[in-house]
């Protein structure tokens, strides 16, 4: 399935917040119509408005495809506006944070393709990373959908099997959260240490931002950049002593806090 059939057979946004905005954006510039596009949801953003999509209940008769961009607590109340395409003819993606392809399947029928997408947040500006897997009724040209889709926003990855989707959802898809707070403690160092808060917290900012980049735009491994970094004897060896310490550092840290994370969804997702 190319774009052409979506332009064709149109596109079902069930749900346009930061997400679904941030996606309809991304599809426009890759050449899908506007107006093969139809955005179901009670309170359309101005730029929603703007960008020439349909608004509104009255969609295409077997659209290729249903993305819903839903909150979780809002699925089983929004999924009826569109469980009539179910049945085979019609690709469901769902970006629903902790919702099981088990409830699509419920809602859709056993022979829908349903792919379950995890982004995270910095997909707003288009530098997210989404992982995808796909039930047993989708197959390799639905997940290539799925992937020309989502690639508006970010990186995707796939996954061998739904159960991975705990552990995405503790590393990438809260790990922004963990970046954040990191900047948080880097600037709160930098004032315990004599700096100003608004330059503390620009130079934290900034060298966070820029080390990620760094770590996007080259072949060499973390271990190798931080060692880069990293004289015998220096400034840099001395703090990472302590973050790199066994028992007390941030190795230990972050896996409690990552498992913690995957713990939670695992609750979440039971019920």
């Amino acid at each position: 399935m190319a774009f052409e059939e979506i332009a064709a057979r149109g596109l079902v946004l069930l749900g346009a917040g930061r997400m679904g905005s941030a996606m309809l954006s991304g599809w426009i510039s890759a050449g899908i119509p506007p107006g093969a596009v139809t955005v179901l949801d009670p309170a359309p953003a101005d730029s929603v408005k703007r960008s020439g999509v349909r608004i509104g209940d009255d969609l295409p008769q077997a659209p290729a495809v249903v993305i819903v961009a839903v909150k979780p607590q809002m699925i089983r109340e929004a999924l009826p506006q569109v469980a009539g395409f179910g049945g085979g003819e019609t690709l469901v993606i769902s970006v629903a944070a902790g919702t099981q392809i088990a409830l699509f399947e419920e809602i859709f029928g056993a022979g829908t393709p349903v792919i379950r997408a995890m982004p995270n947040t910095p997909a707003a500006i288009g530098r997210g990373i989404t992982a995808i897997v796909g039930n047993s009724a989708a197959g390799a040209d639905d997940l290539d959908v799925a992937e020309a889709l989502l690639v508006s926003v970010g990186q995707v990855v796939r996954l061998e099997a739904e159960e991975q989707m705990d552990a995405v959802t503790a590393l990438s898809g809260s790990g922004p959260a963990y970046v954040f707070h990191l900047i948080e403690c880097m600037t709160a160092a930098g004032i315990a240490e004599g700096l100003g808060e608004d330059l503390s917290r620009e130079l934290a900012t900034a060298t966070v931002a820029g080390s990620g980049a760094l770590a996007l735009g080259t072949e060499e491994s973390p271990g190798q950049l931080r060692k880069n970094v990293t004289s015998p004897g220096g400034t840099t060896q001395a703090a990472l002593e302590v973050l790199m310490d066994g028992e007390t550092g941030l190795p230990p840290l972050m896996r409690r806090a990552v498992a913690a994370a995957a713990r939670r969804s695992r609750e979440l997702a039971d019920g």
